[in-house]
């Protein structure tokens, strides 16, 4: 037995050393790279750079968009990215795009964050984080004032010609509905609400904040917004890469920091001509 063992130990010796060897290894070595140097968090990418790059689109008024005269972007997201990088102690780039490349420009790392009255679905949720709510609203509908586009509820939509972007939630429901799509790459609102006037389009469904807000811009056009069309009640949201840990907890606390501190209200009534967009309305919408 004695010659036994001493036949086997160094065979166990030689074990040991590899194990010892092998744990050395992963303990220097971890999934980050062979120098065992952690990979640094988006977050701290950011405080290195000492500034957030963020997706908007400049003619999304008043959320994004650009005051006659001046070459500075402005708008109810912009001016919240823009209090919130200063909170941060960070500048801010804007980088200007259409809407349908802006989830594909956070994923491939082009941009930090993108703001530009973005809201959450379960899909879009599977696949990008979104911020506490920046702001709270539901769909409406604008047609042609004298006949409302013979349109009486969404039932209506089968062959009339929907306006849009094709990613958003709003042109998913003219689709659900049977309409046709007429899609835009980042066109002014004119170019929308003068399409509907003029009978090139018949619809567009979007944000009620944003289509009353549109209507006053140009009221010599011959569009009003649906008397009875009210549906999904959604949410607003700044959004990034999915999993964005520490960026993602800066981000929700400074906003909670803007609403109780009034910043988000004050800012809301800027640009939303005095109203709250940053409480739930008190509507019975069926979801």
């Amino acid at each position: 037995m004695t010659n036994f063992i001493k036949r086997l130990a160094p065979v166990l010796l030689m074990g040991l050393v590899v194990f010892v060897i092998s744990a050395c290894s992963n303990g220097g070595n971890d999934s980050n790279g062979a120098s065992g140097e952690k990979e640094a968090s988006k977050w701290e990418e950011i405080q290195e750079e000492g500034k957030l790059v963020v997706a908007t689109s400049g003619t999304l008024y008043p959320t994004s968009y650009y005051e006659e005269g001046s070459d500075k972007v402005t708008g109810y997201e912009v001016e919240v990215v823009r209090e919130m990088a200063k909170r941060l102690d960070l500048d801010v780039e804007f980088e200007e795009m259409g809407f349908d490349g802006m989830l594909t420009s956070i994923n491939s790392g082009k941009v930090d964050l993108a703001a530009n009255d973005i809201t959450s679905t379960d899909e879009r949720m599977e696949k990008f984080t979104f911020s506490e709510p920046v702001k709270y609203s539901y769909g409406t509908a604008i047609v042609r004032k004298d006949d409302l586009s013979g349109i009486e509820s969404l039932d209506d939509l089968e062959g009339k010609i929907a306006a849009g972007a094709s990613t958003t939630v709003y042109m998913e429901v003219a689709r659900e509905h049977g309409a046709e799509e007429k899609i835009y790459d980042n066109a002014t609102n004119e170019q929308y609400l003068r399409d509907v006037s003029n009978g090139r389009t018949d619809i567009i469904l979007n944000d009620y904040y944003l289509q009353t807000l549109a209507l006053a811009a140009f009221p010599d056009l011959n569009i009003t917004i649906h008397p009875d069309i009210e549906y999904y009640p959604n949410n607003q949201h700044i959004v990034m890469k999915k999993d964005s840990g520490e960026l993602e907890t800066k981000v929700n606390e400074t906003i909670k920091e803007m609403k109780e501190d009034g910043t988000m209200k004050e800012l809301s009534e800027k640009f939303f001509n005095g109203a709250d967009v940053s409480v739930k309305p008190d509507l019975d919408i069926e979801e």
